[in-house]
């Protein structure tokens, strides 16, 4: 592939060095024209004609070379068998023998082992206690994904259904499809998830969605966009440490893993030049399965991305159109053939099947960035401030934008700088549009309405519809990211007193740019760990199948630490309520909402569990509570005697089933002749 700008014929390596000893000689091959819309840089290997040849020497004489790939679409000289004459003495020998072993393949290990160790850093506080540590404002969604871990086991071990259980919200059940069960992590994880638990699952995940992530679009950026690793490295790092990706790092492993993303960009990129379109189409559909299967939302984003990019490119270069549309007209059925028949009856459960709701634009109406978030550095980062961006994201897990007024301003004069450039101007319009996308449907500035957003428009549409707004500033990132790596590209090739100043003016403004947002460690909190009546396996002694074991207080958004216990043992057993998305009144079909039907006993007991306050009932709730025990099949009551305010739901209880009795550390009810619907276990 080839470079927006032309290439000198004797350059530097990509790393901003010649790679060559003391008096070698280089041979550069020139890159192709441009053959799509971001074919920038010539495949890693690539040997391409016609070739120019100058000398690069830093001393006046030269040693034997013989002629082979750096791996960079180049052919660079090495040191022939003959040893040479002006090596000098024994230490220069060995420091130029040392630079021969620094291979492009060396290179891209070390940048990977940097975003690996980075990783690490910023998960560094969970490593520490996996199951007794979490993000430090809330633990409903680590909750959540510890329990699809959970299920993926029984989905690989006892052959369950994938897309739907009735493990939690039971008897209504939940689809998993409609609540991004992360198949295609958890199966994987399958042997973690048996050996450490779902907690430690849950980081290792979250570790290496960051550092796959910034490998993935460094891989892709140092092959089809710069030549120079640097480059690729600057942006690879930003588009996998982004303060969108930190934010989402406590909560969304599903959003972060997005190591995928780039080779999806990259296969439609080469699809509007390919001369194989059906296989490209396959090839392409294959990428959008496995995606799926993390995360449809980011899928999504994705297509709407290159759609947008594609038009903006086309829009200035109509020539391009001429080009592409042919092998486009050819793929994408292609693709839409392969993936839809691989997708289609997953698609079905969620849309048609059990606990299908549509659209969650009610759930998520304010859901959106505002416009002073892009001006501020992220909560998870070396100059943010949680205090500071209370009112400027709906929560801190969505924190999407957050580049800090020093980036923004950069990533401006950088479209300013490489203006001239159509791939420059396309991505800043790509960039552009998302951000104001993600603004939602009332633009505000510090929390202060302004006028309607053009997705007041949008949020109806099939699709759009379930979309969460405020997450389109993640396109935005990668277009900065995209943006700062063909920054430092160009400020790299220059050459003379204009290259050492441009050199100079670069490292600088990333400085600037990017040590606001430095990432920090995710701050952590302590949870309570799960009980020993639930990991000693006594609960086994009360719950048969098809009976609920019921967390007090009930599972629901606020309160997922019954999650955790029934993940812990690998589901083995049902509760009622959780965290999760379903139909509006458990109607398939109905606008989604967090959580299932509403619960007497549950949202009595999460408002004792808050307050602390027990209040004196009556008959009249006294039924009501024990029809709803009736309907979940509840075998027994647990509350841990470490809950907070354990006395005042222990005394909540007692007054709705009677007295309980203390085993291990809880307090347990067994409540089986009064609701069970099978004969007690």
């Amino acid at each position: 592939m080839t470079s927006v700008e032309p290439r000198a014929a004797s350059a530097p390596d990509p790393d901003g060095s010649t790679g060559l000893g003391r008096g070698a000689t280089a041979t550069v091959t020139v890159p192709p024209p441009v053959a799509s819309p971001l074919d920038t840089a010539p495949a890693r290997g690539r040997t391409t004609s016609p070739t120019a040849t100058a000398p690069v020497t830093d001393a006046p004489t030269t040693a034997p070379t013989t002629d082979a790939p750096d791996g960079g679409g180049r052919t660079v000289g090495v040191p022939g068998k003959r040893p040479d004459p002006t090596a000098g003495d024994g230490a220069t020998a060995a420091r130029r023998s040392w630079r021969w072993r620094w291979t492009a393949r060396r290179k891209d290990l070390a940048v990977y082992g940097t975003f690996l160790l980075v990783a690490f850093w910023v998960t560094s506080q969970i490593w520490v206690d996996p199951a007794g540590r979490v993000a430090s404002l809330y633990s409903s969604d680590p909750a959540q994904v510890q329990f699809f871990m959970a299920h993926s086991v029984r989905v690989v071990l006892h052959g369950e259904f994938p897309f739907y259980t009735d493990q939690f919200n039971y008897p209504d059940g939940v689809n998993l499809m409609a609540n991004t069960a992360v198949l295609a992590l958890g199966i994987p994880m399958v042997p973690i998830t048996l050996l450490f638990g779902p907690a430690v699952s849950f980081v290792v995940l979250v570790t290496a969605a960051l550092a796959g992530t910034a490998s993935a679009w460094y891989h892709v950026f140092s092959r089809h966009l710069v030549r120079r690793r640097l480059a690729a490295a600057v942006g690879g790092w930003f588009c996998g440490f982004s303060p969108a990706m930190l934010s989402h790092a406590s909560w969304h492993p599903n959003i972060i893993s997005q190591w995928l993303l780039p080779f999806i960009v990259w296969r439609v990129m080469v699809l509007t030049r390919s001369t194989r379109p059906v296989r490209d189409g396959a090839l392409l559909a294959l990428l959008v399965t496995v995606q799926a299967f993390i995360n449809e939302e980011i899928l999504l984003f994705t297509a709407l991305a290159c759609g947008v990019f594609l038009i903006a490119m086309v829009a200035q270069r109509p020539a391009l159109w001429s080009a592409a549309w042919r092998p486009l007209a050819k793929g994408l059925p292609v693709c839409t053939l392969v993936a839809g028949s691989l997708l289609a009856y997953p698609l079905y459960i969620q849309f048609a099947g059990p606990m299908a709701y549509h659209g969650l634009s009610d759930a998520v109406r304010d859901y959106g960035n505002d416009i002073a978030a892009f001006f501020a550095p992220g909560s998870p980062t070396f100059g943010g401030h949680e205090r500071a961006n209370v009112n400027l994201a709906p929560n801190y897990s969505e924190e999407n934008a957050f580049f800090g007024w020093s980036l923004s301003l950069i990533a401006v004069g950088i479209v300013v700088w490489l203006r001239r450039e159509v791939l420059v101007r396309a991505l800043a319009i790509t960039g552009f549009f998302f951000a104001v996308l993600s603004l939602g449907e009332r633009v505000s500035w510090w929390d202060r309405e302004l006028f309607t957003g053009p997705w007041e428009l949008l949020v109806r549409l099939p699709l759009l519809d379930a979309v969460v707004p405020t997450r389109f500033g993640l396109i935005t990132s990668v277009v900065i990211g995209m943006l700062l790596a063909l920054a430092v590209q160009r400020a790299w090739t220059l050459r003379g007193t204009e290259w050492r100043h441009a050199k100079t003016v670069t490292v600088a403004a990333l400085v600037l740019a990017l040590l606001p947002i430095v990432p920090m460690p995710l701050k952590v909190t302590s949870r309570p760990p799960v009980p020993d009546f639930i990991t000693s396996g006594r609960w086994r002694e009360y719950v048969g199948a098809d009976q609920t074991l019921v967390p007090v207080p009930v599972p629901s958004m606020g309160n997922t630490h019954g999650m955790r216990w029934a993940a812990s043992t690998n589901l083995d057993f049902k509760i009622p309520g959780g965290y999760f998305l379903a139909p509006r009144n458990g109607n398939t079909g109905d606008p989604g909402r967090f959580g299932g039907r509403p619960s007497g006993i549950g949202e009595l007991l999460n408002e004792v569990a808050t307050t602390g306050r027990a209040p004196k009932l009556n008959d009249r709730q006294r039924r009501r509570s024990l029809d709803e025990l009736r309907h979940w099949n509840a075998a027994v009551l647990v509350l841990p005697v470490g809950q907070h305010h354990v006395e005042p739901l222990r005394n909540t209880v007692e007054q709705l089933v009677g007295p309980g009795r203390k085993e291990l550390d809880v307090w347990v009810w067994d409540v089986r002749p009064l609701s069970a619907r099978t004969p007690a276990a």
